[in-house]
């Protein structure tokens, strides 16, 4: 969300906002460019520009069909909450 909201925004910038350390933020940003829910680009001086796939899919089964943006858009308050499976073999 924060990548969204800030997408110019440098890791120190980022870091302020989500509140975990450098190298730790560092490491989700990394994880979220090799999926693909991110795209990083060099930006003028130190920053760099995210931008964010929306389109791509929510990895946990409970989410099976739902959109990082349908998320997106709910966190923001844009949109409506996705449907959660339900719940098999219990």
């Amino acid at each position: 969300m924060a990548v969204e909201r800030q997408p110019s925004a440098s890791v120190r910038e980022l870091v302020e906002v989500v509140g975990v350390k450098d190298r730790q933020l560092r490491r989700v940003l990394a994880d979220l460019e090799a999926e693909g829910y991110i795209t990083r680009q060099r930006n003028i001086g130190r920053h760099n520009y995210y931008t964010v796939h929306h389109d791509r899919p929510m990895r946990h089964s409970s989410f099976m069909g739902q959109r990082i943006g349908n998320l997106i858009s709910v966190v923001t308050g844009e949109g409506e909450p996705p449907r959660i499976a339900a719940a098999t073999g219990r």
